[in-house]
């Protein structure tokens, strides 16, 4: 294809990918106020179904005008050639291929927050805190991002200074060899994440001693599945929002218990959500998911090497010359519907994996304390329980409330 025949198509996919987005977003939050459900009674009252849509539909608004934004920026970028401009100005800054790529890149990512700052900004002490949600005090919320630009200069760059400079050395053959080094990041982030990256942000306490502690090491023991890492994180200093996740493989598997959990259920529902996690241990889910994450990213990174040498898509973005920068851009851009794609299939595999978790939990422990966990969970959280299906489709990685409550309480 010529360069302006790309430039349409890259314009077309970009505006197919918002109206797909916002227009599942209407149908989702159009869909009534239902009435209360027999299994939520006790739990749920039509004042709460209430103060849910009204938080869901601000979620909507809000969501509606940053895409907006977001939109006319990125339709602006390429019908003007902006892409192509920036990439310029940053040559006539740096000479060396590599460091003006890293440069590129560096302006687009620090551009990028700037517009979204304002936004995170409003999200957080505004809809969240107006909800009761948001515990982030404005000193946290900035300290978290200098952290994430630190992470992200030096993770984030070292990863792209290598792949950049595997192009410049073996053209078309770099694919194979990043390949190999992404699914050994990957490996090492499942591996020490919760040693190295989260205690930058949170802290990280073992779990005291007491009957807590004591169930749940009972109920690992009668599964085969010995746990000695147990950690509560410190999640109330910046949401009221509760969660509770494992990482890692073998004698470094660990389990997380926000603090919020613990303040918001039982000892059974705890052990219960528990062993839900453990659910997704022992069926092997974490591993499955990794090994498709390594398949997908290797062909990501084919199909990459196959585009990313073209002088066309660089010139559709405004380039004056074939530039690897600009060809990563559009090729984010024309990968995007088979990404969605790719994301709809992961998120059905996810949901199915949720039952399956919800069986194991209900089968090993108890089906009760589940259900009211996540009961409570869905009733504080303000989430929706009537969500349209298809956006349940596309977007969601959880079976909705109802279903799972179904499945549990037979």
């Amino acid at each position: 294809m010529n360069p302006e025949s790309l430039k349409f198509l890259l314009l077309g996919v970009v505006v197919f990918g918002f109206l797909l987005d916002k227009g599942l977003s209407y149908l989702n939050v159009k869909r009534p106020v239902p009435p209360i459900p027999k299994t939520l009674e006790g739990h749920l009252d039509r004042e709460k179904l209430k103060e849910a849509k009204a938080y869901q539909k601000e979620i909507y608004r809000f969501g509606l005008l940053s895409g907006l934004i977001s939109f006319v920026l990125s339709v602006l970028l390429i019908w003007n050639g902006w892409f192509g401009s920036i990439d310029l100005w940053v040559g006539t800054l740096v000479e060396n291929p590599i460091l003006h790529s890293l440069g590129f890149f560096g302006v687009i990512f620090l551009g990028s927050d700037i517009i979204s700052l304002p936004f995170d900004y409003y999200s957080t002490f505004v809809i969240e805190e107006k909800y009761g949600f948001n515990k982030t005090i404005i000193a946290t919320f900035f300290k978290d991002k200098l952290k994430g630009y630190a992470l992200a200069i030096l993770i984030g760059g070292a990863l792209l200074g290598l792949f950049l400079w595997l192009i410049q050395w073996m053209g078309k053959d770099f694919w194979w060899v990043f390949w190999i080094v992404a699914a050994l990041f990957m490996v090492l982030v499942n591996l020490f994440y919760t040693s190295w990256i989260l205690p930058l942000f949170n802290k990280l306490t073992p779990l005291e001693e007491g009957d807590l502690k004591r169930k749940i090491v009972s109920y690992t023991e009668s599964v085969a599945f010995p746990l000695e890492n147990i950690f509560v994180l410190d999640g109330s200093k910046r949401s009221s929002k509760a969660n509770a996740f494992f990482s890692g493989f073998g004698k470094r598997k660990k389990v997380v218990l926000y603090d919020t959990l613990i303040e918001q259920h039982s000892e059974d529902e705890l052990v219960a959500v528990l062993a839900h996690e453990v659910g997704h241990f022992k069926k092997k889910h974490i591993l499955l998911g990794l090994m498709i994450s390594v398949v997908q990213t290797g062909i990501i990174l084919f199909l990459l090497a196959q585009f990313v040498f073209s002088e066309n898509l660089s010139f559709a973005l405004g380039g004056s010359a074939w530039s690897v920068q600009l060809n990563l851009i559009a090729f984010g851009m024309l990968f995007s519907p088979i990404s969605t794609l790719l994301a709809i299939a992961m998120n059905s595999l996810s949901r199915k994996n949720e039952f399956e978790a919800d069986a194991y939990a209900k089968t090993t422990f108890s089906g009760p304390p589940l259900a009211n966990a996540l009961k409570t969970l869905s009733v504080k959280t303000l989430s929706n329980i009537n969500p349209h299906p298809w956006y349940v489709f596309v977007n969601y990685s959880h079976p909705p409330l109802l279903q799972r409550l179904e499945k549990l309480e037979k």
